[in-house]
């Protein structure tokens, strides 16, 4: 199925302990219908390697949030050529 929100774009939270909170998606991922959110379930991990404690953000379902503005789209802007017409 084709997600309709994608990276960059601005989504609110509409269910969950998150509800209310707004932010911008960070990754996306089509296959199991889940979405990464800035600031939306922060989660907690130790690294092993440096012995800190490391907060990052949880996966949410795609259903659990409403799009509130898309992501812009970089459009390329064609130069259309002149034709000239022929004038006898």
């Amino acid at each position: 199925m084709k997600l309709k929100i994608k990276k960059g774009s601005t989504v609110k939270v509409i269910a969950g302990s998150d509800k209310g909170k707004t932010g911008s998606v960070l990754e996306v991922y089509p296959k199991t219908m889940r979405i990464k959110v800035q600031g939306v379930r922060i989660q907690t991990n130790l690294d092993k390697k440096e012995n800190q404690l490391v907060k990052t953000e949880g996966t949410i379902h795609y259903s659990n949030v409403q799009l509130v503005e898309a992501a812009s789209k970089s459009t390329k802007t064609k130069a259309k050529k002149k034709t000239a017409s022929k004038n006898a």
